[in-house]
């Protein structure tokens, strides 16, 4: 009986590919429902999951985008990979800011968020669907690394590090927002935002120099 034969670099590349295509999917509807559903409600932590889910949306555009280009060219491009890595750098610092900024002034002015069961219901499926893109990229990421595609491989796993950063935020979200509701903690609610910002600073800083370290493995 033959053995399966050896994974090829397109064989990697594609299944990478998959991988960023659901990603844009779940992250469209992600960041479409809890921005609407987060300006109706004030809500600082889940505009921000919003945000954040928009953010990944592109990160994921990125390196499908480059891996669509080595499965069409049978070849590596090194240099644009970096420059790829260093937009997914930019994209997390512009989180940061943004999460800082706004939550700040919602403590300083005291705004309370309504209670939303959408925002709830969103935020909980992220934290399903989420950990599972993050884990499945990481894999795949090993795999590229086994077929000599160094490049891609990092920039695979710079991509899942921001999908972990998403499945952190949906639970920060659905504990902010729940604490909320169930004890009307208003404050809850953009502290809660605030524990991206280490991660997003963390993440984007080893980005910008090529070296992913994943949320999970501290």
């Amino acid at each position: 009986m033959a053995g399966r034969p050896p994974e090829t670099p397109p064989d990697a590349a594609r299944q990478a590919l998959r991988l960023e295509y659901a990603t844009i999917g779940s992250t469209t509807i992600e960041a479409v429902a809890a921005i609407t559903s987060g300006i109706i409600a004030a809500s600082v932590a889940l505009t921000s999951f919003g945000i954040d889910s928009g953010i990944e949306f592109i990160s994921a555009i990125v390196v499908a985008v480059r891996l669509r280009s080595l499965i069409a060219s049978g070849e590596a491009n090194e240099e644009k990979e970096r420059r790829a890595l260093k937009v997914v750098a930019v994209l997390f610092y512009v989180l940061a800011v943004y999460v800082l900024i706004d939550a700040t002034l919602t403590l300083a002015l005291r705004d309370h968020p309504a209670v939303s069961p959408v925002g709830m219901a969103v935020s909980s499926a992220a934290l399903i669907i989420m950990p599972l893109l993050a884990i499945g990229k990481r894999r795949v990421a090993r795999r590229l690394d086994a077929v000599q595609l160094p490049g891609p491989a990092v920039l695979l796993r710079a991509d899942s590090s921001e999908t972990a950063l998403c499945a952190v935020l949906s639970a920060t979200t659905l504990l902010g927002l729940g604490l909320n509701a169930g004890f009307s903690w208003w404050w809850a609610d953009p502290v809660a935002s605030l524990a991206v910002v280490y991660f997003a600073i963390r993440e984007g800083r080893e980005a910008w120099h090529g070296e992913i370290v994943c949320i999970e493995d501290d």
